[in-house]
């Protein structure tokens, strides 16, 4: 908008040149001749100059109503847009990944739109790794060891992970008990899931692995270790229910996933957070610390 016009409504309500640039801070003369050039502009006059008053013309008070209502709705809209930093409310797109989100997302979720009701939550749950910018997702959950430098990371909790196989599979196979025995085993994997790297202490291996089924689904790896179909590499948060109630045993114990990997709220930089993305943050930080799962 022209910042004449803001002047222009100044003028008019303070009823003098002088008047309006104390109010304005600058110039009386600074005051008459932009007036001035906002008439020339537009090619009429909006104001009659006397000695002792400004009065307006016909296309003055036209005008004068006009610009009041277009400063109004701009008031409108910022107050609007404050509410939206200062309160949690409107859109607020969340992606997270599937099991992660259908275990540990779902179930407390209806704290916050319980405490939030503003916030028009959508959340996504997928395995494939979204673009914040291309797909606007306002924050992303990621289990990653890179961050990338173009967004914003909140680190939420570790991701520990171990191998694992059911009782049946164990019975039937046997225990390996070295790494090296992994080679002659059925494992599993999701698509991209392969090399495992492993740690033990100072100790650093790489396992190639040719799943023996091949699956773009974590969840279909989970159901098929349980199932006795092989061995798997999964996050602790994924099994430790599992675990805890038998149906996986742990394998190799001594052998685990490198600790780099961390759970992640990732969001796009901005000059001003909105309010219901650090709701959504703060909803996350105390769902998962400390990690529900426990540790291992």
């Amino acid at each position: 908008m022209d910042p004449d016009y803001a002047l222009f409504a100044t003028v008019v309500d303070s009823g003098s040149l002088s008047a309006a640039a104390r109010t304005l801070r600058i110039s009386p003369a600074m005051v008459s001749k932009r007036l001035a050039r906002l008439e020339a502009r537009l090619g009429v006059r909006l104001v009659h100059r006397t000695t002792r008053r400004l009065a307006l013309t016909d296309a003055g008070e036209r005008f004068h109503a006009d610009v009041t209502q277009i400063l109004a709705a701009m008031r409108a809209a910022e107050e609007r847009l404050t509410g939206i930093r200062d309160t949690p409310s409107g859109p607020l797109r969340v992606s997270a990944p599937t099991s992660f989100g259908r275990l540990h997302i779902a179930p407390a979720l209806h704290r916050f739109v319980d405490r939030y009701p503003a916030v028009q939550l959508h959340l996504d749950l997928t395995d494939g790794t979204v673009d914040l910018f291309a797909d606007r997702v306002d924050l992303a959950i990621r289990i990653t060891a890179q961050v990338p430098a173009s967004v914003v990371a909140h680190r939420l909790t570790s991701n520990p992970r171990l191998l694992c196989a059911s009782p049946a599979y164990c019975a039937a196979h046997g225990v390996p008990q070295t790494i090296a025995e992994l080679a002659g085993r059925a494992l599993l994997a999701a698509d991209g899931q392969s090399p495992w790297r492993l740690a033990n202490g100072r100790q650093r291996r790489a396992i190639d692995v040719i799943s023996r089924v091949g699956t773009n689904s974590s969840e279909l790896v989970r159901e098929l270790a349980l199932t006795g179909a092989g061995i798997a590499l999964r996050s602790l948060w994924d099994v430790a229910d599992a675990l805890a109630d038998g149906r996986l045993v742990r394998i190799l114990p001594d052998w685990s996933g490198p600790d780099d990997l961390a759970i992640y709220a990732l969001h796009p930089r901005a000059p001003a957070t909105p309010a219901a993305l650090t709701a959504f943050i703060a909803f996350l930080r105390d769902t998962l610390d400390p990690p529900p799962w426990g540790a291992t």
